[in-house]
Parts: structure tokens; C-alpha cells; sequence
């Protein structure tokens, strides 16, 4: 494990992830924003608690393990994981993937696109929710029994972080035959095709998060400039050891009390 400021991440290469992930389990892919939300948002790490793994998802922190002398061996972004999961299995009859996310034509086109690819139905189900689908506890119990009655056996959720994981912590113990939960972001925009992700030079040097500004001003600059500079000042504090988690007084019993009270708003 690597500790990024409040968080532990999985040091472990993309290959590895998805050996392990034969036997199921959840994953979370941070990035910098998700980082500064686990410092502000007491429920949402309570949820990050929960994660089987918690990989790497910007090269951003890639450069700050290095500077913390803890290096990661690996970025593994959502929009990575996903098509690497579904051609991994692509033989394997057991893994039947449940799209969640995105506008309707959106999602059944990357489930068509998908499925081309592999050459089999494996994306068994697609579904858009409506907006603000979260706060509706009628329409997530229909979501829940729609992803039940299809015989999927892993869950891929791009609705946006905090949403996709708060989601996947209060209703994975009514999936009753979802093994996998993947959160995976603006992937399904890009599987679809409608979303283009940046040049792969770009990704690998660290500016992916520009290319996305650039393509979405209007609904990104706060999440990357507002965040950027606390974010390298935490770095530098914990690179001194003067970061103090601030969530780290919450005891194991408070910590499923935030749980409840939230599960019982959202």
C-alpha cells in the first residue's frame, strides 16, 4: 500500500488487478479530485474504507508517490481498467457486464461497440438513470431489480465520483449476483465515442486533466484549478509529516453511524 494524504492505494500493475479480480471485488480508481473530496467529505471515505482496491487513476500522482518516496508501479485509470477487464474475460462465459451511466443513446451505444469488439454479448445489460436517479429511492430499487433480473455478474457504474461509489456502498449487498463493481467514470462517454480522451502522450506525461479542460471549461476548471494548489500543499505537508487525516479521530462505530445517516438520505 502507498499513503497519498488520507488514503491507501493498491501498488499493483494492471495485470495483476485483473488476475485478482477473477475472484471479484470493488474498485475505485482516485484521482486528485477524488483525493480532495476523501479530505472534506467524511462520508465519502467512510465509503473509500470499503474498497477491495483502490488503484491509481491520474499520473499526477504518479509524480507525488515519487516524491514521497513511496513510488506506485502503475496508473491504472478507469477508462483504462474497463476495456482491459472486458478483453480479458472476453472468453470467460461467467463475466456479464451491467452498464450504468450515461445519456440512453449514450450508454446502448457503448454497449453495441462493446460487444462488436469482443464478439460476444458480454455487456448484458445497459441502463441511464434519470438525474439526480441517487435521491430516488423508488427508481434505485427498479435499477436494482433491472440489474438482478439480467444475470450480470459484475456492475460497471460511470456516474461521476461521489455518486458512482456511494452508490455501489449502499445497494452491493442487494446485487446478489454482482461479483465485480468497477466505477468508472466518464468511460462509458469514451466507449460510446461521443467523448474523445486525450492524445496518449498526453495521459502518459501527466496532462490528461488539461486536454479534459480544455474540452469541458465550463463543468471542469473548478474541480482542477480549485483543487490543484490545496492539493500539492497537503502533498507538501505530508512530505514533512505534518498532514494529519482528518478523519483519523472517528472511531470504527461512528464511522458506520456516518454510513447509516447518509444511506438513509441519499
Amino acid at each position: 500500500m502507498v499513503n497519498l494524504l488520507n488514503l491507501a492505494l493498491h501498488n499493483i500493475t494492471l495485470v495483476e488487478l485483473l488476475e485478482n479480480l477473477g475472484s471479484g471485488g470493488v474498485v475505485f480508481t482516485p484521482n486528485v479530485d477524488h483525493i480532495m473530496k476523501l479530505q472534506r467529505n467524511q462520508y465519502f471515505y467512510s465509503v473509500y474504507q470499503e474498497a477491495d482496491y483502490k488503484v491509481c487513476d491520474s499520473q499526477i500522482l504518479i509524480y507525488v508517490s515519487n516524491f514521497l518516496g513511496t513510488p506506485l508501479k502503475e496508473k491504472i485509470s478507469g477508462s483504462d481498467l474497463f476495456p482491459a477487464f472486458y478483453t480479458y474475460y472476453q472468453h470467460d462465459e461467467n463475466i456479464k457486464i451491467f452498464l450504468l451511466g450515461g445519456k440512453e443513446e449514450v450508454v446502448k451505444a457503448a454497449q453495441q461497440k462493446i460487444n462488436f469488439k469482443v464478439g460476444r454479448d458480454i455487456i448484458i445489460g445497459a441502463h441511464s438513470p434519470s438525474f439526480g436517479f441517487e435521491n430516488k429511492e423508488d427508481e434505485c430499487q427498479e435499477i436494482v431489480d433491472l440489474i438482478n433480473s439480467s444475470g450480470a455478474t459484475v456492475l460497471a457504474i460511470g456516474v461521476g465520483a461521489p455518486k458512482q461509489e456511494m452508490w455501489i456502498a449502499k445497494y452491493r449487498k442487494q446485487l446478489k449476483n454482482i461479483k465485480t463493481f468497477l466505477a468508472i467514470g466518464a468511460t462509458i462517454n469514451f466507449e460510446a465515442g461521443n467523448i474523445k480522451r486525450s492524445p496518449k502522450w498526453m495521459s502518459e506525461i501527466g496532462l490528461e486533466w488539461l486536454y479534459r479542460l480544455v474540452c469541458e471549461p465550463k463543468r471542469l476548471w473548478k474541480r482542477y484549478l480549485f483543487d490543484a494548489i490545496p492539493f500539492f500543499w497537503l502533498i507538501f505537508k505530508q512530505r514533512f509529516h505534518l498532514y494529519e487525516n482528518p478523519w483519523s479521530t472517528v472511531g470504527q462505530d461512528n464511522k458506520f453511524q456516518i454510513f447509516m445517516k447518509n444511506t438513509r438520505k441519499t
